[in-house]
């Protein structure tokens, strides 16, 4: 995977001067699970939510800002702005996948992937539509000829174990079976090309560190006839404001007509996350997370993982307490605890977290 072109908006940040965008970040451990607004974006809110006070808020130039995040959104994860689509959550546009799926045609996922990449194909059982699930390491392998659809995370929600896109990719191609990938655990804390995807979906509120109901679909082609618009409104029309009402629907040409209304408020803020991590080296993010965990794992005697996201198993959650009264912020799931390393983090969180665990 490669990083995306150099930014249109401006000079490049270092990590350290983007950790300067995030006060208050010392023993934040959890943009697995939610991500820090930066200093950009609290002002773009606060901005925002004044002008809404005073009655200037403008639907057209909401609109603006939706566009400039959709093509800041392509950059990086290097695509064309015209294959992306805009969302609010993961579920609903793996929900639209998913009511594409044939009737009876077979879907390949990881065991123990996180639901929202799972359960809406499930719900297409009553169709004759097939889950099957196996281990991250095993999903290439277990592509064939009957798989329509390899649905998976490349980034582990549970155990931040990262996929080999590139094998699943060729045994995808192989097979002629198309591919999905989550890359809501990725993106803002390592490259991703979604180029190499049929399509994916992104949630940007954990490390792109957007608000909540900031979500985006690339979609290739020739996967994007095979997909039914079945969430379509007015915001999916070739001319949005000319869409407002029936009966007749003329859809955008491109991935537009996947887009779902946006959340205005949480577009405001998304801008200027955007734009600080399109200005990010996101290769030198990458080293810097993972140096971060892997140092906090040797700490712990846990052998390197290579990934920015380090859990363990911790069944009755001693450690995850441990971390909590120590004023850390970690998160526990599927009985491990789990600990995660971004921009705002530094070697004396790994330390501060070593003494919580007395280790």
């Amino acid at each position: 995977m490669t990083t995306a072109d150099a930014s249109p908006f401006g000079n490049s940040l270092s990590v350290a001067e983007a950790r300067a965008q995030f006060a208050g970040a010392r023993g934040y451990l959890a943009a697995c699970t939610l991500g820090l607004p930066s200093a950009g974006t609290l002002a773009a809110m606060r901005a925002d939510s004044e002008s809404w006070a005073r009655g200037e808020a403008c639907a057209a130039e909401y609109g603006a800002v939706v566009e400039r995040v959709r093509t800041s959104y392509a950059a990086l994860v290097g695509v064309s702005p015209d294959t992306v689509a805009i969302g609010s959550q993961t579920s609903v546009i793996a929900g639209m996948v998913a009511a594409s799926v044939p009737d009876g045609a077979e879907v390949l996922c990881v065991d123990g992937d996180f639901s929202s990449m799972v359960f809406p194909f499930l719900a297409q059982a009553y169709r004759g539509v097939t889950v099957r699930h196996v281990p991250l390491a095993q999903l290439a392998d277990s592509v064939d000829a009957n798989t329509w659809l390899v649905a998976f995370s490349l980034v582990q929600s549970a155990t931040g174990a990262i996929a080999d896109a590139g094998a699943i990719g060729a045994a995808a191609r192989t097979h002629k079976t198309f591919t999905l990938c989550d890359t809501t655990q990725a993106a803002g804390w390592m490259p991703v090309d979604a180029s190499a995807f049929d399509a994916t979906i992104c949630h940007s509120y954990k490390w792109l560190c957007a608000p909540r109901g900031v979500a985006f679909l690339t979609v290739a082609a020739a996967f994007g006839v095979l997909l039914r618009p079945v969430q379509a409104g007015w915001y999916a029309g070739e001319d949005v404001w000319a869409s407002c009402y029936g009966p007749d629907m003329t859809l955008a040409a491109d991935a537009r007509r996947f887009d779902v209304s946006p959340a205005w408020p949480s577009w405001v803020g998304a801008e200027p996350a955007l734009e600080l991590f399109r200005r990010l080296d996101l290769a030198a993010v990458r080293d810097h997370s993972v140096r971060l965990a892997d140092a906090l794992g040797a700490g712990m005697g846990i052998e390197p993982q290579g990934q920015a996201i380090l859990s363990w198993p911790d069944p009755d959650g001693a450690d995850l307490r441990r971390l909590g009264a120590a004023g850390l912020t970690a998160s526990g799931r599927a009985g491990r605890a789990r600990v995660a390393f971004h921009v705002w983090n530094d070697e004396e969180d790994v330390s501060l977290a070593l003494a919580a665990l007395r280790r």
